[in-house]
């Protein structure tokens, strides 16, 4: 069992900057694909960003050239540092991790294998 805890989240105001952390139990974490999702009140969980286990990157278009995810294989932590945070940013950010089965980026919440409990981000205007 994969065990995932997110760390990071609070509140800030727009234009603020936060980094998240997602801390990973698994000694193979330097094989699997992350992911960090986040879910408003009210709406659907969606896909923020993920990076391959060769630090390979991909963004949300409402995130992109905002945020920036990264990986510390020697420390089993993947990373989501957001700049310019706007209230529409406000949700629980979810960290998600996905053994690798031939795909490099993932971006769909079901094809995720494990995931932590959240982080609650709360971006005041």
């Amino acid at each position: 069992q994969v065990q995932l805890v997110e760390s990071g989240g609070g509140l800030v105001q727009a234009g603020g900057s936060l980094r998240l952390s997602c801390a990973a139990s698994e000694r193979a974490f330097s094989s699997y694909v992350m992911g960090w999702f986040r879910q408003a009140s009210g709406k659907e969980r969606e896909f923020v960003a993920t990076i391959s286990s060769s630090g390979m990157t991909f963004y949300a278009d409402s995130v992109k050239g905002r945020s920036t995810i990264s990986r510390d294989n020697g420390k089993n932590t993947v990373y989501l540092q957001m700049n310019s945070l706007k209230p529409e940013d406000t949700a629980v950010y979810y960290c998600a991790a996905r053994a690798y089965r031939g795909r490099s980026y993932v971006t769909k919440a079901l094809e995720y294998d494990y995931w932590g409990q959240g982080t609650q981000v709360t971006v005041s205007s």
